[in-house]
């Protein structure tokens, strides 16, 4: 099943029983995310709030919310479609009229990724100019953003060269009824399109879809490969081509479903200081300039729906959106790169801060040639912590990966520390925006690896050091442990070092009392969003060998939090009392 639309797609989640109309009216001030992060945590239902304060129009949310919702939008497991393309792509080389044949249901299918221009569209029938931005139900998430902000904009620039589409979501905080900033983050093809624009001496152009093909919002997240138009994507998903309107006051073909669609454009030197905002790492971003958007036009179905998403500590809607989108992706990796058997990287940390990737080594030192490979791969080359193990290792379970850690995790020439680098925007470890470092650790079986023995059960907090509040194991190879405020760390790391069984651990992971460390996901969020890999980790002894400088475990990784690190988000008390005392005037069964 393939949705045209989103109102499709709403059809079908009521009809299943997965999507609640909220009539009370709700504040798009913060009330909605507190709602949703509820229902989400519940594993509920999407939310169609009929009755949004200060706004015309109706909001829905939680969406994506699910695993099962999400591949229904794609409509069968993911991991199938990258199978599928992957396994045409090997069968056509070399391409001959036999495989051409024998293939041709799948290059029929291949032959709908295109677009189909039509004449007319829902959302032409009303024109909004000037724009009318302050009539959007558009969310304020966390108590200290910094202003209401769209969360689920599908951003389509064209390369000024080439006419080359990309469709991106990216943060617009809305300034006034006719601007928004334009959160071009490090490695964004809108980004690159607009740095072209500005060369070139010209504006450029940039239309906004907010609704239409559930798909396109998937392909709009997906982390296609640079100069590869996610619009096609959208249209292999939907199973026909992507029905697409012509604009030409800015020369885009654009969605023909949408339920809104902004029009305008960025120009050079038209900045403005953007943010703060609770992000998907969790914490509030840094504030900084960036493009201002010049909105002309709205353009609006009768009756649209705005759609949103909320942020903030995982789990959220990206969890899963992204975590299906690695599975479709995985196999062409594997294509392209033979040698590697799986990668993923942890929505628990915000994606680009902690990956695991397994190798099948023919040679030694194998897997650092692909390791070096991917951390050249587009989005893959922002991510900080990249952890290599052996094709028998299941990477998607960090258990698992830990005990490779803890197995065969070499100090003399496992462990690979790259400064400066670039860096994901939404990381605030580094030294400044934008910059920061990288850790490749590599835990293959190999000659000089060491084979060390599982360790015994983890101490008790109080039989290492007073500074510990509490500790636990996180697989074989990490011991994780909560720190007071007042800690020093010489002095804890010391106790660890000496202690006959915490030393045992290849790892240890200091974190802040707000962590929970019982739950895996909240201690891999804590532990990965928290750390900057050259500031923050202290070996047991440091060792130079000729021009190396070799870090004996077990490695301390300072984990806290840190002045002048980015706040964690927190919902306002007094809001949340407020849900929570309506409750039930929302008529969400959980």
């Amino acid at each position: 099943m393939s949705f045209r639309d989103l109102r499709e797609f709403i059809q079908a989640l009521e009809m299943r029983g997965e999507l609640v109309r909220v009539t009370a009216e709700v504040d798009p001030d913060q009330e909605i995310t507190i709602i949703q992060h509820k229902v989400l945590a519940a594993g509920g239902p999407a939310l169609l709030f009929e009755n949004v304060k200060g706004s015309p129009y109706r909001i829905v949310s939680n969406l994506y919310g699910t695993k099962e919702r999400v591949e229904l939008v794609i409509g069968r497991p993911p991991a199938e479609i990258g199978e599928e393309m992957a396994g045409l792509a090997e069968e056509l080389m070399p391409p001959t009229v036999s495989n051409v044949w024998k293939n041709r249901k799948k290059i029929f299918q291949c032959l709908k990724m295109r677009m189909k221009t039509v004449g007319s569209s829902p959302v032409l029938e009303e024109i909004h100019e000037p724009a009318n931005l302050n009539e959007l139900p558009v969310l304020k998430c966390w108590p200290l953003d910094g202003g209401h902000f769209f969360t689920l904009p599908l951003v389509h620039t064209a390369d000024p060269e080439t006419g080359g589409g990309n469709l991106g979501i990216y943060r617009m905080q809305r300034y006034d009824d006719s601007s928004t900033g334009m959160h071009w983050q490090i490695e964004k093809g809108g980004g690159f399109h607009f740095k072209k624009a500005c060369a070139m001496g010209q504006p450029l152009p940039v239309s906004v879809v907010l609704g239409g093909p559930p798909a396109l919002t998937l392909a709009a997240i997906a982390p296609l490969p640079e100069g590869m138009d996610e619009r096609l994507l959208a249209a292999l998903l939907l199973d026909r081509p992507l029905e697409v309107l012509n604009r030409k006051k800015t020369g885009h073909k654009v969605s023909a479903q949408a339920e809104f669609i902004l029009e305008g454009c960025v120009k050079t030197g038209d900045d403005r200081r953007e943010g703060p905002f609770g992000d998907h790492l969790g914490h509030y971003s840094h504030s900084a300039g960036f493009p201002v958007y010049r909105v002309d036009r709205v353009l609006a179905r009768k009756d649209a729906i705005y759609p949103a998403t909320v942020v903030g500590k995982p789990p959220q809607e990206d969890f899963y959106i992204g975590n299906a989108l690695q599975e479709m992706c995985v196999p062409l990796l594997k294509m392209i790169k033979p040698g590697i058997t799986d990668l993923w990287s942890y929505a628990e940390t915000g994606f680009h801060p902690l990956a695991a990737m397994s190798v099948n080594e023919r040679y030694g030192k194998e897997a650092l040639k692909y390791a070096l490979g991917v951390l050249g791969e587009g989005q893959l080359s922002l991510t900080k912590v990249l952890m290599v193990v052996d094709n028998d290792v299941n990477v998607r379970d960090f258990h698992a990966v830990s005990r490779a850690l803890r197995e065969h995790l070499d100090p003399v020439d496992g462990l690979h520390l790259l400064a400066p680098t670039a860096q994901d925007t939404l990381d605030f470890t580094g030294p400044a925006i934008n910059f920061g470092s990288r850790l490749l650790l590599l835990a293959n079986k190999g000659k000089n690896s060491p084979l060390r023995p599982a360790p015994p059960s983890p101490p008790q907090p109080a039989d290492v050091h007073p500074g510990i509040r509490a500790l636990r194991a996180l697989g074989e190879g990490v011991l994780i442990f909560v720190v007071s405020k007042d800690w020093k760390r010489e002095e804890v790391q010391d106790a660890l070092k000496n202690h006959p069984v915490a030393k045992q651990y290849v790892l240890h992971v200091a974190v802040s009392d707000d962590v929970d460390i019982e739950s895996d996901m909240m201690a891999l969020w804590g532990w990965f969003t928290r750390f900057d890999p050259y500031m923050d980790i202290h070996p047991a002894e440091r060792e130079v060998r000729g021009n190396k400088l070799i870090l004996h475990p077990p490695l301390l990784i300072d984990a806290t939090w840190k002045e002048g690190y980015r706040l964690p988000v927190k919902f306002d008390p007094q809001i949340e009392k407020r849900v929570n005392d309506n409750w039930y005037s929302y008529g969400i069964s959980l």
